[in-house]
């Protein structure tokens, strides 16, 4: 019985070696971790979402947009009594940490925004470790490239687009529109602006992060931060990479900013982030429109809070959200 305790132990051990050293090596073991507890979350907000889902929505799935990359796809929805006609729309790129997440996840969210008389495109892009930074936003770029040629196919007003996103998805999008705004910007970046500064008429922006210099890598999230921006970035040394400094949108952003409605919940670990861009934009000049709630609001509003429309503060997101929109765009309440 020692014996086999012994041998146990030790077996258990190098396991254990094996594991840290593993996590010590390569961000894949972490990020597939985080992957499989990001999609399940995911899940459940999608399938919280089907009884909020509007009546006659149209779909076109797997867009291709780009042909460089088997990850290349979005998912369009609109109104099917529309289908006929140019409507602003949304370009929708998901969260997850930048390591997970895909369109098809966010599809419910896209049909309820499409009963509001937008069409939504989901944007696929290829997650980290396997893709790593700027990708998704050279592919973003890629994909508002693709609707404003596709636009007299589709029913896309390609003189109204709006991009959005949550999370990491809400980073790539602050992203793509600074370096639409700022053309030095985007060549520092290394990306080709696929459509004119004019196109873009407005931006929605969801507990994203916007600054890499002031994530907090020793606090709570510390282990989970330096995972992921070691998966995006593809180096475990991400702080001293020059070319990932550029992936800090707010030190970036000008008065070209698109108008921008920026909201995180009380408990988003993320939220000090959301109200700088706010505070940056601000100064700037750019038209801002802010969703924060009191510090002691209870119950808490944790990341990614607006996905919950069962509840009057998601509720209350996408309100503001589509209200911001059809003031931008010159469409009635």
């Amino acid at each position: 019985m020692r014996r086999f305790l012994l041998c146990s132990l030790s077996v258990l051990a190098l396991l254990a070696l094996g594991t840290f050293a593993a996590l010590q090596l390569s961000p894949w073991p972490g990020a597939l971790l985080i992957r499989a507890v990001f999609d399940s979350g995911a899940q459940r907000a999608f399938s919280a979402q089907q009884p909020h889902l509007p009546a006659d929505i149209a779909e076109q799935r797997d867009l291709q947009y780009a042909a460089d990359s088997p990850h290349a796809y979005l998912d369009l929805f609109y109104p099917a009594s529309s289908a006929q006609r140019k409507l602003p729309t949304i370009v929708w790129i998901h969260g997850g940490g930048w390591v997970s997440g895909s369109k098809a996840l966010l599809g419910n969210y896209a049909r309820i925004l499409a009963g509001q008389g937008f069409s939504v495109a989901v944007v696929g892009y290829a997650i980290a470790p396997g893709a790593t930074y700027p990708t998704p936003v050279r592919q973003v770029h890629a994909a508002l490239g693709y609707l404003s040629r596709q636009a007299s196919m589709l029913p896309v007003d390609a003189d109204k687009l709006i991009l959005a996103g949550d999370s990491a998805g809400a980073h790539i999008a602050a992203q793509v529109a600074a370096s639409l705004s700022e053309p030095d910007y985007a060549q520092r970046i290394g990306v080709q602006a696929s459509i004119a500064r004019s196109q873009l008429a407005a931006v929605l922006l969801y507990c994203g992060p916007y600054d890499i210099r002031e994530v907090n890598l020793d606090g709570g999230f510390g282990a989970f931060l330096r995972t992921v921006l070691w998966a995006y970035s593809g180096r475990k040394d991400f702080q001293q990479d020059v070319r990932f400094a550029t992936a800090s949108v707010l030190p970036e952003v000008s008065a070209r900013f698109p108008p921008a409605f920026i909201s995180a919940g009380n408990a988003d670990p993320l939220l000090g982030q959301s109200q700088a861009l706010a505070s940056a934009l601000s100064k700037q000049g750019v038209t801002v429109e802010t969703l924060f709630f009191p510090p002691d609001l209870k119950p808490e509003l944790g990341h990614e809070y607006q996905f919950d429309l069962d509840g009057k503060p998601g509720q209350q997101a996408l309100a503001r959200s589509v209200a911001f929109l059809r003031r931008h765009i010159g469409q009635p309440d």
